[in-house]
């Protein structure tokens, strides 16, 4: 499976990498998530450069794709000339958004009407959108989820998980990254917000 971590100038760190290196616990099974940028390099809301994995344009053939945050997305969304380079397609592709990702989601025209969540700071451009914001940490619907929080970014990578690898998967990566003497309460909490939208699943018991 290859995945596009969509990282813009001025992005949360919490939010490409946190997801990014979840996924990639499943390298040996051929999986790569890649940090993918609309330039070589972007530099972080807090002054961390990266070079970009792949070229904005490689969201077209990912198998599934994310959308982090940060503080310039409102003025990614004004750039006509960058929209039109990011082509997604929900029909054969997961994608899901975080925080003002959201936001961009929306812009591209894959939330509609449904509701989504979004952080606290870009709530009020979401709903300016027309799109009805949840109080939730994720929701999905069909191949499109939303986030909000930048440590939601693990939902949606468990999320993804689940969906293409399926949910052993999830929470053996899961796991791995939760924290020693916590690992069976965090696992439960990440699949708890993410089992309700997998395929013909029963939410897990509270």
């Amino acid at each position: 499976m290859q995945i596009a971590v969509l990282t813009f100038d001025g992005f949360n760190e919490l939010d490409s990498f946190v997801a990014a290196a979840i996924l990639n616990r499943m390298k040996a099974r051929g999986w790569a998530a890649h940090i993918t940028s609309p330039s070589e390099q972007v530099t972080s809301m807090n002054g961390v450069t990266v070079h970009r994995q792949r070229p904005i344009e490689f969201a077209r053939e990912a198998d599934a794709v994310i959308i982090g945050s940060g503080i310039r997305t409102r003025e990614i969304t004004a750039d006509g000339a960058l929209l039109a380079r990011i082509a997604l397609d929900p029909s054969r592709q997961l994608i899901g958004a975080q925080c003002s990702g959201t936001l961009l989601l929306a812009k591209l025209g894959l939330v509609g009407d449904l509701p989504a969540c979004t952080d606290l700071t870009t709530k009020p451009w979401v709903i300016e959108a027309g799109v009805t914001v949840l109080d939730t940490p994720f929701v999905a619907h069909g191949n499109v989820a939303t986030a909000g929080g930048c440590l939601a970014s693990q939902y949606l990578a468990a999320w993804v998980l689940a969906r293409l690898a399926g949910i052993d998967a999830a929470e053996a990566a899961m796991r791995y990254v939760a924290p020693v003497g916590e690992k069976d309460a965090y696992v439960a909490r990440a699949l708890a917000a993410v089992t309700p939208f997998l395929p013909d699943a029963t939410p897990l018991a509270a």
